[in-house]
């Protein structure tokens, strides 16, 4: 029998890295991630090398059935040099998480997007829909806008295999949130691009983009931004009880502003503002319960005594998930140091 593998990669573009995929079509495979061959592209038509050396690789790091396809896989890669060192443009190989220790949920927020309005489903032509308010977790054709698209993403999600925890609408008209949550940074990479991937494929079945800009309506309109929460924890987070663990976390990334904020999503300064339940780019706050903070310690984990995560609500819907858990990792690792 011949399966279709979909190779998916980022591409090098700048500031913020698209999705890239081609199929390969292979007899008798078997599933299995070491049966997937390293791969290459023209990394000159990528922004990933010139056109006189332009093969890059393609070093598939996850595979998961592909739902909507016959005998197909989705093979996650990462992109490397020809001579099998880590792309300059590669942040999944930046990630210092090899015992698996950090655990991470992404909240990826997002709009769906008319790309013949060139405006949000929800929002009528030349003009805006109602203020925000009655479409954050909205039922019915009113307020909810999109929903054949959310539902289909969701379930091929579950099909693929993802850790896909939930859905929601959220607070403007036109935007929606998934979640994803995995025991490890590289895996949870994996499944949060995956994620992103079977979600623009779905939304070309209805004519429709992903818009994954932080704030695609305009800094001054007063329209939520998009965000991509980054849920953490790691082993003593989880297991010592401590509170002084989560104030020291804390407190290394309040010394670290720059190297989060240049891996949390390009125009983030648009959302970032300190409004909109954000705090601003150049400032940082933590606070038990606070959505308005930098970091946000869930009431949960302080009546759990002091164990549990910390949610980063800095990081914009376009970051990638990839650098952000990078750049998590090491501040965290430097405040328990």
């Amino acid at each position: 029998m011949k399966s279709k593998l979909e190779y998916i990669w980022l591409d090098g573009y700048k500031p913020t890295q698209t999705l890239r995929s081609k199929t390969q079509v292979r007899d008798n495979f078997d599933g299995t991630l070491e049966a997937c061959p390293v791969w290459s592209f023209d990394g000159s038509s990528t922004q990933q090398a010139e056109g006189n050396d332009s093969d890059c690789l393609l070093k598939p790091v996850a595979v998961y059935p592909d739902p909507d396809r016959a005998n197909a896989y989705l093979v996650m890669t990462e992109v490397m040099n020809a001579d099998g060192t880590p792309h300059s443009s590669n942040g999944r190989a930046t990630i210092d998480d090899d015992d698996s220790d950090f655990w991470f949920g992404f909240e990826q927020e997002y709009f769906l997007w008319d790309i013949k309005t060139n405006l949000p489903p929800g929002f009528p032509s030349g003009g805006y829909p109602g203020p925000q308010g009655p479409y954050y977790c909205s039922v019915g054709a009113q307020n909810a806008f999109g929903r054949d698209v959310i539902e289909d993403h969701m379930d091929l999600c579950l099909e693929a295999g993802l850790n896909f925890e939930g859905i929601n609408a959220e607070v403007a008209a036109g935007q929606w949130e998934f979640q994803i949550f995995a025991k490890g940074a590289k895996k949870a990479g994996d499944q949060t691009w995956i994620a992103r991937y079977l979600l623009e494929r779905t939304a070309e079945r209805y004519g429709l983009a992903i818009n994954y800009e932080p704030k695609p309506l305009g800094k001054d309109l007063d329209w939520n931004g998009s965000g991509m929460h980054a849920n953490f924890s790691n082993g003593p987070m989880r297991d010592d009880g401590d509170e002084s663990i989560f104030t020291k976390i804390c407190e290394a990334f309040s010394k670290n502003i720059d190297r989060h904020i240049s891996v949390y999503g390009a125009d983030n300064d648009q959302r970032l503002t300190g409004l909109h339940e954000t705090q601003a780019i150049d400032e940082f706050s933590y606070g038990v319960s606070d959505r308005g903070a930098s970091i946000r310690i869930p009431i949960g984990t302080v009546e759990d005594g002091w164990k549990g995560r910390l949610e980063d609500r800095r990081t914009a819907s376009n970051a990638d998930p990839y650098k952000v858990a990078a750049a998590i990792i090491k501040t965290t690792k430097e405040g328990l140091a």
